[in-house]
């Protein structure tokens, strides 16, 4: 692995997370089991990774000066989204510190187009893309592509955001307008028929452990259900795992990844976007593998080996995400119907407000069928009922 030595991290070193929220909350939740102390950084006071660390720093993800405390004060540091200043870690490297994954590796990730080019240079599938600047290069484009076609910010976005399917030329305008303040591109649209993601963890040395690949449905552009594992053939399986394969040595870095992926009606795969950390769509392996991913991601960067990603029973994952009954502070009812399924796990990340589509935690229910696994979760969900949080 290029410029990377073993460093093994016995408990209790420090590490350090930038970013608090629900994927630094269950990384850290691991860490804390091993043994290890975690500070994190984040400006959300009482962040929910706030509750289980040893320590958080209060500040922008854009202050350098912060991150680099951050590294001072720990022995390594990884990060639980791509929305920070690649450039800092990038130099906290060359002066010695320890960060898994590299800056180099988040700078090819965070900007979707260079992630892209960086594929396709390589060989791998992904959709017909390009770079765009103006309302006449989009509609040139689509003289090209065709429509549907999706418009895409290269920085920032998630869930959707920074994302516009124009379905008709008459939406070319709302859509550049809607976006123009960052740097645009194209892609061509994938008629897909299943949405398909995998997690992949390799160390330090170039193993690699791959965890079941799953099925994903979103609505609103947001992850709503992870089946798994897939309902796709063993033939769909093996060339999956061999794009994944290349494309981390095209990243060439240790880390724990999600690469989600198209198929379409004839079997073709394409590389819709890679995730540099773990992802809504492992939180499944919880509880559904003998490792999870947040476990794995501890043993990279503190140098042990990789854990076992064997699948202890097919299961199915639902976000539960926030209504329009509150904005604000918020409660519950029904927890306790949710609770009497046997096999069903319930994960609440302890963020202090919610608003509509806003994820505050997730559901796993374990079962020998997927289909069964799957009506449980979606029973479960209904049980939940949002009620505003009345202060005293």
């Amino acid at each position: 692995m290029t410029n990377k030595t073993k460093i093994i991290l016995q408990p209790p070193a420090k590490i350090g997370i930038v970013g608090g929220g629900q994927l630094g909350k269950m990384m850290a939740t691991e860490a804390k089991r091993m043994g290890y102390y975690v500070a994190v950084l984040d400006p959300t006071p009482a962040s929910p990774a706030s509750q289980v660390v040893d320590r958080q720093l209060i500040a922008p993800f854009a202050d350098q000066q912060a991150i680099r405390k951050l590294a001072e004060q720990t022995d390594v540091l990884t990060f639980e989204f791509e929305h920070i200043d690649a450039d800092i870690l990038c130099d906290l490297e060359s002066e010695g510190y320890n960060i898994c994954p590299s800056g180099t590796t988040l700078k090819k990730i965070k900007n979707k187009y260079i992630q892209k080019s960086l594929l396709a240079e390589a060989g791998l599938p992904v959709p017909e893309f390009s770079k765009v600047d103006s309302i006449e290069d989009i509609e040139q484009k689509i003289e090209e592509f065709g429509l549907p076609i999706m418009l895409k910010a290269c920085f920032g976005g998630y869930d959707g955001k920074g994302n516009y399917l124009i379905k008709h030329k008459e939406e070319i305008k709302t859509a550049y307008h809607l976006l123009q303040k960052n740097d645009l591109m194209i892609e061509k649209f994938i008629d897909f028929t299943t949405e398909l993601s995998i997690m992949v963890a390799r160390d330090l040395q170039g193993n690699t452990k791959y965890y079941p690949v799953v099925e994903n449905t979103h609505e609103d552009n947001i992850l709503r259900i992870t089946r798994v594992p897939a309902g796709i053939d063993q033939d769909v399986i093996r060339k999956i795992e061999a794009i994944t394969e290349k494309t981390l040595d095209v990243l060439d870095d240790a880390g724990v990844y999600c690469i989600e992926m198209f198929l379409d009606k004839n079997r073709e795969i394409y590389i819709n976007e890679i995730a540099p950390r773990p992802h809504n769509s492992g939180h499944y392996t919880i509880e559904g593998c003998s490792t999870s991913q947040y476990e794995q991601l501890i043993r990279v960067i503190t140098g042990m080996p990789l854990g076992s990603t064997k699948l202890l029973s097919p299961c199915v994952m639902v976000n539960i995400l926030g209504d329009e009954t509150v904005d604000g502070a918020y409660t519950f009812e029904g927890i306790e119907k949710v609770l009497a399924n046997e096999e069903t796990y319930l994960h609440l990340y302890g963020k202090h407000l919610t608003t509509k589509l806003k994820k505050v935690g997730h559901l796993t229910v374990l079962n020998n069928s997927v289909d069964e696994a799957e009506r449980i979760a979606l029973d479960a969900l209904k049980e939940i009922k949002f009620k505003p949080l009345l202060r005293r």
